[in-house]
């Protein structure tokens, strides 16, 4: 496809030049990561959901909110809300301040109300305001791998189970990041940190 090996690590990334962009794919076992260096994206997902021109808000997400499946809100057509969620899923992999409220709504793709609907276009008017931030790395003379985990305590109404999460950094950056429900549920906050710190050493491992 017009990729060419990468000389530092011939065998997993791969690049290609297309005009002014560049593509870059790193490969991992049977999974792949496909980035590069145009920034229209999100800028086009604003535009095909009508909110290039919407008022940008500071926070994704209403500090304390909380969803459920039954909030006894107004059903909306869940293809549009899957393409939001499905646009917005795209993104975290180069946003990693979006992943926990994105995350928090793939929950609801097959019972979406005007709740879930409303706070996907929150997402999406804090990605207007955002569309300048990034993530940057820099060469460093000390490499250090730093891992830091949080989970919250029964955020989810409907099962009562904590959502974990991770990120990490080498050097510079954050490379690796996560947001997921947990398969247990716990009693304290306390034992939701631990499941929280258990899947974090795991991805460190």
């Amino acid at each position: 496809m017009g990729f060419n090996k990468s000389k530092s690590d011939e065998s997993t990334l791969y690049i290609k030049v297309v005009d002014d962009d560049l593509i870059v794919i790193s490969l991992y076992v049977d999974d792949l990561f496909v980035t590069g260096n145009n920034q229209k994206y999100a800028r086009e997902v604003l535009k095909k959901f009508h909110m290039e021109s919407c008022k940008s808000v500071n926070t994704p997400l209403s500090q304390n909110e909380k969803f459920s499946k039954d909030d006894g809100a107004e059903e909306v057509d869940e293809t549009a809300y899957r393409s939001i969620i499905g646009c917005l899923m795209f993104l975290t992999a180069i946003t990693p301040d979006i992943m926990f409220p994105v995350s928090l709504l793939s929950r609801f793709m097959h019972c979406a109300s005007e709740l879930h609907y409303t706070a996907a276009k929150r997402i999406l008017r804090y990605i207007k305001g955002t569309l300048d931030y990034g993530l940057k790395f820099e060469k460093t003379k000390k490499l250090f791998l730093h891992g830091y985990s949080d989970s919250d305590w029964a955020g989810s109404s409907d099962d009562m189970r904590s959502t974990s999460g991770y990120f990490f950094s080498f050097g510079s950056g954050c490379f690796s990041w996560s947001s997921t429900k947990q398969d247990v549920v716990v009693q304290s906050t306390a034992e939701a940190e631990y499941v929280a710190a258990a899947l974090t050493v795991n991805q460190s491992l």
